[in-house]
């Protein structure tokens, strides 16, 4: 495996294609339910906010499903997932995992435990989940307590 360039301070990871997909789909789809709405010349005005507010909690939920990212800067990482955020410091980090047919990055933290990065996901663009990870790896490796830190 290729070593990484550690990356330039702060950095950003976001599966940038899926989250237009998602962003895209969401807002069509709302365009879509709100113009059959109005259309529809049978349905009254509950029933007409009932289909908006139905594309409107469509929309919500792709936008959430688009919010993960992870954020590294000179004092730790910032995981943000569909609903929780969390502050890691380095020091937390001994590795960070991203294998065949994982679908996001994980991250073994030393408490034992490890958690979720769903901000690096190969979904649609795996070459570049790669190098994020790879990037994430080199910057953990640097400024934590992983394996090579030090």
């Amino acid at each position: 495996m290729a070593e990484s360039p550690t990356p330039t301070l702060p950095v950003t990871f976001r599966p940038g294609r899926t989250r237009a997909v998602l962003l895209t789909v969401g807002t069509v789809m709302f365009g879509v339910i709100t113009a059959v709405a109005l259309m529809l010349e049978n349905l009254g005005p509950g029933e007409r906010a009932s289909f908006v507010f139905t594309a409107a909690l469509f929309l919500g939920v792709l936008a959430l499903l688009s919010r993960p990212k992870v954020v590294a800067d000179d004092d730790g990482v910032t995981v943000v997932n569909i609903t929780r955020t969390r502050r890691l410091a380095w020091a937390e980090i001994l590795r960070v995992n991203l294998r065949p047919g994982d679908p996001w990055v994980f991250l073994d933290l030393s408490d034992g435990t490890s958690m979720p990065a769903l901000g690096i996901q190969p979904g649609i663009a795996k070459q570049q989940a790669i190098r994020d990870a790879r990037a994430l790896r080199a910057l953990a490796e640097a400024r934590g307590t992983g394996p090579e830190a030090g």
